[in-house]
């Protein structure tokens, strides 16, 4: 990482409070009760379940957006179409009152068999040529008109009916996160102040151990790497972000989710990427982790519903989950399924 970007990542990490402190001891459950670690398993079970309730409303999101663009489209190029039919039946009009007035090829015709000369004779057959052609191109461009004026009829109906269809699920995807949420605050609401603050220490632990054996691992690789220049944008547009809120479903510039820090980072970077984690795991390039480089994405979960960016350092920064905020968490923070670089395909065509 460029000493710049070490700078503001460190600075914008003090300003958010990321600084870890020592752990005290957990609580001992009375008898009967729960115990921490089951707590814990049932509370990040629930913030899951919200976390891919979201991301498969973004992924709705994104396909009712592409669906109106579909839609608009298709009602621009009938207009356009029923227009050229006006005019094509205008035409069809016009050599239709011709040919009740004799003006066409037929008098045309007889005015041939009536030429006092040869000369005359093939002037007014070029007449007849000529007229013959232009009727048929007229009655070809009515049909074609109309034709395709039927077709994106059909297709606009279509288009709107899919819309109507994605709009419906949008809402049942909506009342999902919303009950899924729902749950993870009626089971904070049932716990106690001493066993929430046990079930932060023991995740906090639970991350330190799993960073820990990362790092010693040696799958991070053994120095740092430099991000290319558009990671480095992406990267100081993502911490620039540091202490807004997450919310779900939401891209910025107030609050995020996960995907929506991530793609809005790279776009602002100049990279377009989809706006899912799962998306993005399923169509960016992917990269071995002992490759990172800051900018690149880590994914996370087999399901592929959180996703962070890697500052370097085994650090990445992310829009956690509901009530927490943009943050600078251990790349071990959740179960890492792998990692993409969106401006993989760049790097490899510039080598």
């Amino acid at each position: 990482m460029s000493g710049r970007l070490t700078r503001l990542v460190c600075t914008a990490a003090l300003a958010a409070g990321t600084v870890l402190v020592p752990l005290p001891a957990v609580a001992v459950p009375e008898p009967g009760e729960p115990s921490v670690a089951r707590l814990l398993t049932d509370l990040q079970r629930l913030y899951r379940e919200a976390e891919r309730a979201t991301e498969t409303y973004n992924a709705t999101e994104e396909k009712l957006k592409a669906q109106r663009a579909e839609v608009r489209r298709l009602d621009g190029e009938l207009s356009r179409v029923r227009l050229s039919l006006h005019d094509s039946r205008g035409a069809a009009g016009r050599l239709a009152r011709q040919q009740y007035q004799g003006s066409t090829e037929i008098s045309s015709y007889v005015r041939l068999l009536l030429a006092r000369s040869p000369q005359h004779a093939l002037e007014q057959g070029h007449v007849i040529g000529q007229l013959a052609r232009e009727r048929a191109e007229t009655v070809g461009r009515l049909t074609g008109s109309e034709k395709k004026a039927d077709e994106l009829a059909r297709k606009a109906r279509t288009a709107l009916d899919k819309q109507l269809a994605l709009a419906e699920r949008q809402k049942k995807d909506r009342d999902e996160v919303r009950g899924r949420l729902t749950d993870v605050e009626e089971m904070l609401a049932s716990l106690t102040a001493e066993q929430l603050v046990d079930i932060g220490e023991l995740e906090e632990k639970g991350v330190e151990e799993a960073q820990r054996d990362l790092v010693t691992s040696g799958a991070l690789g053994a120095g740092p790497a430099e991000p290319s220049s558009a990671g480095e944008k992406a990267v100081g547009y993502a911490v620039r972000q540091l202490g807004k809120p997450y919310e779900w479903g939401a891209e910025g510039p107030r609050t995020y989710d996960c995907s929506g820090l991530t793609s809005q980072a790279w776009d602002h970077a100049g990279t377009s990427i989809p706006r899912t984690s799962q998306e993005q795991w399923e169509r960016l390039p992917r990269v071995p982790l002992d490759e990172l480089r800051p900018g690149d994405l880590v994914v996370y979960h087999r399901d592929a519903t959180h996703v962070a960016m890697y500052l370097g350092a085994g650090e990445v920064v992310e829009a956690p989950r509901t009530g927490e905020r943009v943050k600078v968490s251990p790349i071990a923070t959740h179960p890492i399924l792998g990692a993409v670089r969106p401006d993989g395909d760049q790097a490899r065509e510039a080598r």
